[in-house]
C-alpha cells in the first residue's frame, strides 16, 4: 500500500481551531479521552473472547503511556481491537469529522451559554489530542485475521489534510502518538502525566502502566547471619490504577475493613475515619454503583464540598457535583459511577439530564433510608454520632422537601442537659408547660450554653426545658421547623424574659406605679446609650435579675442567618445598628433602692453598675467600656 494523501471531506475549514480552543474547557482531559478509547478497545476484545468470537491469545492487555521529552511526544499504546485501513478512514476521517462539522455548525449559531451546553455531544474524544499537539499519528493493527488486515499509519497535522500508509507492526492494537506543541510543554513532564493519570484513570478496569518503580524483592535461598530474608532492589512496571475498585463489588462481598481501606485510598490525606457508609448498587431504571461516606462534618461546612467523585464506567468525570446531586449531598464523600452519565458534557447539561435527575433522587432516598435504618437499629449509637452529622441532616431538611418527609422520623433535638428527643417525643415533653398567651407551643433554645447560662438557669428553675441549637445552620433550621410544626414558635432563651414568652396565669404585681416608672426611665436613660438600648419594664420575681438585656427574636435570627448567607429579604441587615431591649425588673430590691436614693450621683452609680453587668452577661461590654468597668470595680474593693 502506497502512502495515501487526501483531505477529510468537510466544508468547515476552521474546524481544528474551534476544536483546539472550544471543544473542552480544560485541555488536560485529552489524556483521559485517549486512555478511555484504549480501555474501550481492550474491553471489547475481552468481550469478543468471552463470546468465542476472538479465539486468539488475549495476553497482557496493559495500556502503556510513555513520554519522550527529547522527541516532544506522548504515546498511548494498547493491545485491544486495533483497526484496518478502511476502519481508520471510516472512524477517524468520516464519522468523527462529520460529528465535528455538525458540532461546529451548531456551535457558531449559539450564545456563549448555549455553546457550553452542547460541547461534548459529538463523540470527539480522539480529536481532543489536537488541543495539545501540532501533529498526531496513529499506528494500528486489527485483531482480525486474513483479508485487508495489515497495519496502517495515519497522520494529521491539525488541518483537513491527512496521510495513510501501510506499515509493519508485530502486535495488534493501537498506538496514538502526540507531537506536543510549544504551548503545552508542561505535558511532557512525568509528574504532570502521573498527576493526570491518577486523577482521571485511577479506577479504570484495564491496567495502565506509566514508568517503573523500585521495590525490594526477596532473594531466593539467601538469609543474613541473623536469619532475616535478604532482598534486592528491582525495577517493576508502575501500574497507576486499581482495576477492581470496591464499589464494583457486591455489598455482601465487602467487609467493614474494606470500606475503611477504600476511604483511605480515596482520601489519603484524611486523618479521620468516616462515621458510616452507603453502598449503592442498582441496575433499573438506570445503572448506578458507588459508595458514599458520612464524614465528621466540621463547623466550616464549605470545606467539606467537592469530595464526591463522579465516574462513568470507572472514568473520572468531575468532583464538582453541585447541581448534579442535591446540594446537601455535596457534604458526603465517596464515589458515584454510572454509565448513564455521559463523559463529555458540561455540568449545566448534566443538571438538566433526565437520567441524572433520577439518579439524584435515588441517592437522596437511599441516604434517608440508611439514616432511618441506623436510627431504628441502634438509637444509642445514632445519638453518639448526632453532633457530627447534624449539620448534614439539617441542610437536607432545609433544602429538600422529600428529604424532610423522611428525616422528621429520625432527626433529633438535643436539650442543654444533653438528652436527645425525636420531634414527636419533644413535643410531648413540653406541650403541657410551654405555651404562650395564644396557646402556641414555645420551643425555648440556647445558642451558647455558657454565654446564655443565666437565662437557661432562669428557665429551668421555672420547670421549662431548653434546647441547644448551636449548629451553624440551626437559625435556618428553626425557620423550617416553625413552618412545619403546627401552632408552634421558637424563641431563644435570651430573646425576651421567660415570663413574657410563656403565658402565666398569675403575674407578680409591680412595686412601682406609672409615675415612678417614668422617673426611673429618665434616670436610666441618662446613663445608657438610648439609640441601642430601649428601656422596658417587667413585673418579675424579686429573685430575678434587676436588669436583663434581650433582643427581638426575629431580628436577631435574621442576623444569625445572614452571617452564613440565606437571610432572604433581610439580607443587608448587617449594615443596620443592632438594637436591644433593657428589661428592668420592677420588683427587684435594687430597683426600689434607686427610687429611694435621693443623691442623683449615687442613683447614676447604681444604674451604671447594673447596666454594665447586664451587658457583660451578654458579651456586649467591650473595649474602653469594659476596661473602665474593671478599673471602677477594682477601685471599690
Amino acid at each position: 500500500m502506497t502512502v495515501q494523501k487526501g483531505k477529510i471531506d468537510i466544508k468547515t475549514e476552521d474546524i481544528f481551531p474551534i476544536i483546539k480552543k472550544f471543544l473542552y474547557s480544560d485541555h488536560e482531559i485529552f489524556l483521559r479521552e485517549l486512555i478511555s478509547n484504549a480501555t474501550d478497545a481492550s474491553q471489547k476484545l475481552k468481550t469478543l473472547a468471552s463470546l468465542g468470537k476472538f479465539t486468539g491469545e488475549l495476553g497482557d492487555l496493559t495500556i502503556l503511556v510513555e513520554v519522550d521529552k527529547k522527541k516532544k511526544t506522548i504515546t498511548v499504546r494498547d493491545r485491544g481491537l486495533g483497526m484496518t485501513g478502511d476502519e481508520v478512514k471510516k472512524y477517524i476521517n468520516q464519522i468523527a469529522f462529520s460529528s465535528a462539522e455538525d458540532f461546529v455548525k451548531k456551535f457558531k449559531t449559539k450564545s456563549e451559554a448555549e455553546q457550553n451546553n452542547i460541547i461534548g455531544h459529538f463523540g470527539l474524544g480522539f480529536y481532543s489530542s489536537f488541543m495539545v499537539s501540532d501533529k498526531v499519528e496513529i499506528k494500528t493493527k486489527t485483531y482480525k485475521k486474513g483479508g485487508q488486515t495489515k497495519a496502517v499509519r495515519w497522520e494529521c497535522d491539525g488541518s483537513p489534510d491527512f496521510s495513510l500508509e501501510e506499515i509493519e507492526k508485530d502486535d495488534r492494537g493501537t498506538e496514538v502518538i502526540l507531537h506536543i506543541d510549544d504551548e503545552n510543554k508542561e505535558f511532557l513532564e512525568n509528574y504532570k502525566i502521573n498527576e493526570l493519570l491518577t486523577k482521571y484513570c485511577k479506577f479504570l478496569p484495564v491496567p495502565i502502566q506509566f514508568g517503573t518503580k523500585k521495590i525490594q524483592e526477596p532473594i531466593e535461598g539467601k538469609k543474613d547471619k541473623d536469619g532475616n530474608q535478604e532482598t534486592k532492589e528491582v525495577e517493576k512496571p508502575k501500574i497507576i490504577n486499581n482495576t477492581n475498585p470496591l464499589w464494583k463489588k457486591k455489598p455482601s462481598e465487602a467487609t467493614d475493613e474494606d470500606y475503611k481501606n477504600f476511604y483511605r485510598e480515596l482520601y489519603p490525606y484524611s486523618f479521620e475515619e468516616p462515621l458510616f457508609h452507603i453502598h449503592l448498587n442498582v441496575d433499573y431504571p438506570f445503572n448506578l454503583t458507588g459508595i458514599l461516606y458520612f464524614p465528621k462534618v466540621k463547623k466550616d461546612y464549605e470545606m467539606q464540598r467537592n469530595k464526591i467523585q463522579l465516574y462513568s464506567n470507572q472514568v473520572f468525570v468531575t468532583d464538582s457535583v453541585e447541581g448534579i446531586v442535591p446540594d446537601f449531598l455535596t457534604l458526603l464523600h465517596g464515589v458515584i459511577d454510572s454509565p448513564d452519565i455521559p463523559l463529555n458534557v458540561s455540568r449545566s447539561y448534566l443538571q438538566s439530564d433526565g437520567n441524572v435527575k433520577k439518579i439524584s433522587s435515588y441517592i437522596m432516598r437511599k441516604v434517608a433510608d440508611k439514616l432511618a435504618e441506623l436510627f431504628k437499629k441502634d438509637r444509642e449509637s445514632f445519638e453518639k454520632k448526632w453532633d457530627d452529622i447534624k449539620i448534614f441532616i439539617a441542610y437536607g431538611m432545609i433544602s429538600e422537601e422529600k428529604f424532610y418527609e423522611k428525616a422528621e422520623k429520625f432527626a433529633l433535638l438535643k436539650n442543654v442537659e444533653g438528652k436527645y428527643f425525636t420531634f414527636a417525643e419533644y413535643k410531648k415533653t413540653i406541650e403541657k408547660t410551654q405555651k404562650d398567651k395564644d396557646k402556641k407551643l414555645v420551643y425555648l433554645y440556647a445558642k451558647n450554653k455558657d454565654e446564655q447560662y443565666s437565662y437557661i438557669e432562669s428557665a429551668t428553675e421555672r420547670g421549662y426545658d431548653v434546647l441547644l441549637m448551636d449548629g451553624v445552620l440551626d437559625s435556618h433550621l428553626i425557620n423550617t421547623l416553625e413552618q412545619k410544626f403546627k401552632d408552634s414558635t421558637f424563641a431563644r432563651v435570651d430573646s425576651n424574659t421567660i415570663d413574657k414568652i410563656i403565658s402565666k396565669e398569675d403575674e407578680a404585681p409591680s412595686k412601682l406605679d406609672d409615675k415612678q416608672k417614668e422617673t426611673l426611665k429618665e434616670i436610666i436613660e441618662r446613663n445608657i446609650n438610648k439609640e441601642t438600648y430601649h428601656v422596658a419594664f417587667e413585673n418579675l420575681s424579686e429573685t430575678d435579675m434587676p436588669v436583663t438585656i434581650t433582643q427581638n427574636e426575629f431580628m436577631r435570627r435574621m442576623k444569625d442567618m445572614e452571617k452564613i448567607g440565606g437571610g432572604g429579604m433581610m439580607m443587608g441587615m448587617g449594615n443596620f445598628p443592632e438594637t436591644f431591649e433593657m428589661i428592668v425588673n420592677t420588683n427587684n430590691p435594687l430597683i426600689t433602692k434607686i427610687m429611694d436614693e435621693e443623691d442623683a450621683g449615687k442613683q447614676d452609680g447604681i444604674v451604671k453598675q447594673m447596666y454594665d453587668l447586664a451587658r457583660l452577661a451578654k458579651n456586649l461590654l467591650v473595649g474602653k467600656e469594659l476596661n473602665d468597668f474593671v478599673k471602677r470595680n477594682v477601685s471599690n474593693i
